[in-house]
């Protein structure tokens, strides 16, 4: 029996502290942390979002909590959830959080949810919060189980510096009502207006002339990541060669697997990766030039001597890597994970990021040069965030380069659509083209997989600012996190991977008509390659291929003068 749930319910009592008092709140931690009430004196601080569901302004109370007196980071501020948390379904965490005024530095905030259960501690969010400014949680969760209670913690900055919370949020999240509003977004977004002139012989043919339009393919990319296992597996092969037009090498291109042990470089197995690709006629990203992680660093690079042996190392690496494929790779991620690690600036110094880059577009100008990062999607990092995310890429272009992608792992669990979107537009401010680049969505029921995975299919799909989305894998057993597969190890397809299926085929295009007394022919499609076929009373059957592309941002129609057919 379906469970009833309701959506968009605030589950936290006395959220906004209408009455001046803290019914419901409690400090909790060590015996000297209070809490208090307070208003924000200058209302011109208080941050002003867009609800994206309701398409209405959202705008704090302006009423917060003050958690004084914490001699531990663990120290904060609490509530019982009275309301009855469900199952299966995704709840959403929000509200506002700032530091207190004797605040120097930022620092993360948590928000925690306790169950009474086999769950215990669940990490609903996190933010980096500074004094002076208040920064939006966006964070979520999801309970196996149905708790026997359940409370909601917000916690962590250092010992001794004041947390200060405004209206704080949990309620479930209705992912279909949110499909609703992406419908008119993503026809905004991938379709565009077409007519087909066949002239005004083709009106006064007897009978008329009936008109059938059949998308075959989508310009919007769609990839997966490949090894040189994999590629002997025909169950990995049936999927791959009917679903995906780009493709990114797993391990193959790091520098770790091309030269594990010092000069000994091989690239065998790139190359026959991409000699694969080509075959099949797929597209390769470049991942990756270098890794910026310090756990993912070879052990010989670790044991180099003083900056310029290093420094060596990775102009031999930059120019051995890029000039041996060149115009071979259309992207390449060049320093990957940044905002999780630094271990090449750290030992060349700050110009070191932007030096990679300026030094392989000289190389391969053609290829697209990109960041790539986790957890910027997904709300609970605070190292990971969009702005921080923007602040890097403006760093890197200061130095000179010219970063033309920025590449979204898109390694999610419970994902909410408003987080994602709220992502993806504050990214789309700085012009350059987003890609999803190791999708997956772990989550053991496979039903809530394929629901997890829609969530972001939708949201990059109706994105004009996402121009294609690469998977991190589809095939059980082969994958490197585990329960996000899509394809049985058998080959057959399960609830997630027809998930993606029946989304590709609904981002297809399939008209029917006859030609109108101007002898036109109108439709709205998404964009890709499309056949025609004319089919006359006598019989007569022509058939004619075309490509309707984005033009003018869809505004303009794509006008085709198909009077020769």
């Amino acid at each position: 029996m379906a469970q009833e749930v309701a959506f968009d319910v605030n589950l936290i009592q006395n959220s906004t502290l209408e009455d001046g008092g803290l019914a419901g709140w409690a400090p909790f931690g060590s015996l000297t942390t209070t809490v208090s009430v307070h208003s924000e004196e200058d209302d011109t601080t208080l941050p002003i979002t867009m609800d994206q569901q309701h398409e209405h302004v959202n705008k704090p109370s302006g009423r917060y909590i003050l958690v004084s007196g914490r001699a531990d980071e663990k120290d904060g501020l609490g509530q019982a959830i009275t309301g009855a948390l469900k199952p299966r379904v995704t709840y959403r965490v929000a509200g506002w959080v700032s530091l207190g005024a004797s605040s120097t530095a930022a620092a993360a905030v948590r928000v925690n949810l306790a169950v009474d259960g086999d769950e215990g501690l669940v990490e609903c969010g996190a933010v980096c919060a500074e004094a002076g400014r208040w920064t939006e949680i966006k964070g979520a969760f999801r309970l196996r189980t149905e708790p026997r209670g359940a409370a909601v913690y917000v916690q962590g900055a250092p010992a001794g510096v004041d947390v200060r919370v405004m209206d704080l949020r949990v309620f479930a999240t209705d992912r279909k009502a949110r499909f609703r509003l992406l419908k008119d977004k993503t026809d905004k977004t991938r379709k565009r207006d077409v007519v087909l002139k066949f002239g005004e012989a083709a009106s006064r043919i007897p009978g008329g002339a009936s008109v059938r339009v059949v998308q075959i393919d989508n310009t919007f990319p769609f990839g997966t990541c490949i090894n040189t296992s994999v590629i002997q597996n025909p169950a990995f092969m049936d999927f791959f060669t009917n679903h995906f037009d780009w493709a990114v090498f797993e391990n193959e291109l790091k520098w770790y697997h091309t030269e594990n042990q010092q000069g000994q470089v091989n690239y065998a197995d790139a190359d026959s990766l991409l000699e694969f690709c080509d075959r099949h006629g797929v597209h390769v990203r470049g991942h990756c030039i270098f890794w910026s992680v310090e756990g993912d660093v070879q052990q010989w690079v670790k044991n180099l001597q003083g900056r310029d042996e290093l420094m060596a190392a990775v102009q031999s690496r930059l120019h051995g890597l890029v000039s041996r494929y060149a115009g071979k790779f259309p992207h390449y991620d060049v320093n990957n994970e940044m905002l999780h690690g630094h271990f090449f600036r750290d030992r060349l110094g700050d110009d070191v990021p932007a030096l990679m880059f300026t030094e392989a577009a000289k190389i391969d100008p053609a290829a697209a040069l990109f960041v790539n990062d986790y957890n910027v999607d997904c709300g609970n990092d605070p190292n990971a965030t969009p702005e921080k995310y923007i602040e890097l890429i403006t760093s890197l272009q200061r130095g000179g380069a010219e970063v033309r992608g920025i590449g979204l792992q898109g390694h999610v669990s419970n994902p909410v659509g408003q987080v994602i979107c709220d992502a993806l537009d504050k990214l789309a401010t700085t012009g350059i083209p987003i890609w999803f680049t190791e999708l997956d969505v772990p989550e053991q029921d496979v039903g809530l997989r394929a629901q997890d995975l829609e969530v972001v299919l939708r949201e990059a799909y109706a994105h004009p600012a996402v121009e294609g989305v690469v998977l991190w894998g589809f095939l059980q057993g082969t994958m490197w996190r585990q329960n996000a597969w899509l394809v049985n190890a058998d080959g057959t397809v399960n609830e997630a991977g027809q998930m993606f299926v029946n989304l590709q085929k609904e981002w297809k295009t399939d008209a029917l008509g006859i030609v109108d007394g101007n002898g036109n022919f109108k439709f709205r499609g998404f964009h890709g390659t499309y056949v025609v076929e004319v089919k006359t009373a006598t019989g007569k059957q022509i058939l004619k291929t075309f490509t309707v592309d984005k033009g003018d941002n869809n505004t303009t129609p794509l006008v085709l003068d198909l009077a020769d057919v």
